[in-house]
């Protein structure tokens, strides 16, 4: 069990919700320009601010709501503890990070906006997702044999 994996079971459609928010981010995403290859592209030619702009403000966002979860000790809808691991840096994280920053750049599309960019009908992106979810199970295949 993860640290932070909640110890409560729940029927099917409690996940609805989940779905309905995966929609609307998705829409976010097309609206924002941050599932357009050429978006993409302009960052990796660095001839745009745009993609920098908004990974740079949703790191903000992210850290401030870590700060405010230390800081108030906020808990999970439910009351669980949210808590936070220090993590150790390993050289795998360098080449895992370099093998997903090129495939970033050769196919356009990161894992997050793969499904509104299917949504959107650019449907040759079925391909670099099918390509995640292998690079996904050959690492959790070969987990224990790599160095961690």
């Amino acid at each position: 069990m993860c640290i932070n994996e909640s110890k409560q079971s729940h029927r099917w459609y409690y996940n609805i919700k989940y779905l309905i928010v995966g929609i609307l981010f998705g829409i976010v995403f097309v609206k924002a320009e941050v599932v357009s290859w050429f978006r993409i592209q302009e960052m990796f030619r660095m001839q745009s601010f745009h993609m920098y702009g908004t990974i740079g403000s949703a790191v903000l966002v992210g850290a401030f709501a870590v700060w405010l979860i230390k800081a108030f000790k906020i808990r999970t809808v439910h009351g669980e503890h949210i808590t936070f691991v220090k993590k150790e840096f390993n050289k795998g994280q360098i080449y895992g990070g370099l093998l997903f920053g090129l495939g970033w750049g050769l196919t356009g599309a990161c894992p997050g906006p793969l499904f509104a960019q299917i949504g959107f009908g650019a449907t040759v992106v079925v391909i670099p997702l099918l390509s995640a979810i292998a690079g996904t199970w050959v690492y959790g295949r070969f987990r224990k044999l790599l160095p961690h």
